[in-house]
C-alpha cells in the first residue's frame, strides 16, 4: 500500500491515537499530501501529556542493543522535525538542549563515571552525534549547573542532553497537520474489519473508510488489535511525576539530572522543576497515591534538598506503553497489507516517538526505512497470530 501523492489522486489514511506518536505520523503524512484523519479519545493518563520530556543521549548505554540505531536517529531527527514545524509557524514545543548530568552520589558510583564517559565518547565516535561533548565534572561544577543538588561525588556531563514539553509538541504537531489538511476528531475509534481486511474505523457509529490505518494508541494499542485476533504484549506501566514550582528562579537552563537509579530531575522555564518517576504495574488505574507521591518527592529531596522550599504544583499520571523486550512495536500487522502500528515506546515515547512515527508513515507510503526494522516488528512476539 502506498499513501501519498499518486497519479490517481491522494490516498486516505486514518491514525488512531493523538499523542506524540499519532500526531507526528499525521503531520508527516499530511505534509506529503495524504488525506489524513486523526482520531483521539484523549484518555486520562495519556503518556505524552504526562511525560517529563527527557531526550537522553545516555539511554544508549543502558538499553537493548537494538535500541541503539533507533535512538541515534531519533536524536538527530528532532532538528529536522523542529525545522519543519517552524516553517509551518509552530515554534512552541518546549524543546531545548540543556545538557545532561549523570551524577554519582557515592564513592562506589563515582568509580563508574570514567567508564560512562568513555562509553558515551565511543558511541559518539560511532555516529551518535546527538550526545555532544562530554566531560567529568567535580562536585562544585555540578552544583553550579543544578543549584538545588545535595552533595555529590562528581558527574558525567553530556552537552547534547535535551528536554521537550510533550503537551506543547503534541499540540504543535496537531495544528501543523491540520494546516496541511488533516482532519482531527475527538472520539473513540474501533477497527472496521471485514474478513481479513481493515476497511477503516468506526467512530461514534459511523464507518470511516480508509486505504490505510495506523494504530498509535499508546498503552491502549493492544486493545485495538484484539478484533483481528492479534495479541500484542503492550501493557501500561503507571508513572507518577511531580511538578514543582520555584517562583522567581530561572530554571530554564538547568540540565537534566539522572544517575545510577531510575529517578530524574529537570527544569523548564518559569521556575518549573519536574521530578519523577514511579514505575508501577497498576494497569489503567488512574490514581495519585500516597505511596507514589512519597516515592517521587522523597527521591527528589534526597538528591536535591534545595528543592525543599518548592511548592507542589501538580502530580501527573502517565500510562507508559511497555513491552517485554523494552523495544517499540513498529510496522505492518501480520497478514494485513494496510494496517500498521507504532506503539510500545515505554518511558522513551517523547524521545523515540516522532522518528518512529515518521518511519512507519514512510513504510505506509512504500518507502524503505534506513535501518533494519526487524527488531521492532510485531511478528517478533510468539503471541501474534
Amino acid at each position: 500500500m502506498r499513501i501519498g501523492r499518486t497519479g490517481d489522486g491522494v490516498s486516505d489514511v486514518i491514525v488512531i491515537g493523538g499523542g506524540v506518536v499519532g500526531a507526528s505520523a499525521a503531520y508527516h503524512l499530511a505534509r506529503v499530501g495524504a488525506s489524513v484523519t486523526l482520531v483521539d479519545r484523549e484518555d486520562q493518563g495519556q503518556a505524552t501529556a504526562a511525560g517529563a520530556g527527557i531526550c537522553s543521549p545516555s539511554n544508549v548505554l543502558d538499553a537493548p542493543a537494538a535500541y541503539y540505531p533507533l535512538a541515534v536517529r531519533s536524536g538527530k531527527y528532532y532538528d529536522e522535525l523542529l525545522a519543519h514545524l517552524a516553517e509551518d509557524g509552530e515554534r512552541a514545543t518546549g524543546y531545548d538542549v540543556t545538557g545532561m548530568l549523570r551524577i554519582a552520589r557515592s564513592a562506589e558510583e563515582a568509580v563508574q563515571l570514567p567508564d560512562v564517559m568513555r562509553a558515551l565518547r565511543d558511541a559518539r565516535a560511532q555516529g551518535a552525534s546527538h550526545i555532544g561533548d562530554t566531560a567529568l565534572l567535580n562536585p562544585s561544577a555540578v552544583a553550579a549547573l543544578f543549584p538545588p543538588l545535595g552533595p555529590v561525588h562528581g558527574a558525567v556531563y553530556s552537552s547534547g542532553g535535551a528536554r521537550v514539553d510533550g503537551r506543547l509538541l503534541r499540540d504543535a504537531l496537531r495544528r501543523a497537520a491540520a494546516r496541511h489538511g488533516a482532519r482531527l476528531m475527538h472520539a473513540s475509534a474501533a477497527l472496521d474489519v471485514r474478513g481479513r481486511r481493515v476497511h477503516g474505523v468506526v467512530v461514534d457509529g459511523e464507518n470511516l473508510s480508509a486505504d490505510g490505518v495506523l494504530i498509535a494508541g499508546g498503552a491502549w494499542s493492544a486493545g485495538l488489535t484484539e478484533i483481528l485476533g492479534i495479541v500484542l504484549p503492550v501493557s501500561p506501566i503507571r508513572d507518577q511525576i511531580a511538578h514543582l514550582s520555584l517562583p522567581g528562579t530561572d530554571t530554564s537552563g538547568w540540565p537534566v539530572v539522572t544517575g545510577f537509579h531510575a529517578h530524574y530531575l529537570l527544569g523548564f522555564p518559569h521556575g518549573r522543576v519536574v521530578a519523577g518517576a514511579t514505575r508501577e504495574d497498576a494497569g489503567f488505574d488512574y490514581q495519585t497515591t500516597a505511596a507514589g507521591v512519597h516515592e517521587v518527592l522523597g527521591e527528589a529531596l534526597r538528591i536535591a534538598p534545595g528543592l525543599a522550599t518548592a511548592t507542589l504544583a501538580e502530580i501527573r499520571i502517565g500510562m507508559r506503553p511497555a513491552t517485554p523486550d523494552n523495544l517499540p512495536v513498529l510496522g505492518a500487522l501480520p497478514g494485513l497489507s494496510n494496517t500498521y502500528i507504532a506503539a510500545g515506546h515505554g518511558a522513551y515515547g517523547l524521545q523515540l516517538g516522532p522518528y518512529s512515527a515518521a518511519l512507519v508513515a514512510d513504510q505506509m507510503r512504500g518507502i524503505a526505512p534506513p535501518l533494519d526494522m526487524t527488531p521492532y516488528a510485531p511478528e517478533r512476539y510468539s503471541a501474534v497470530g
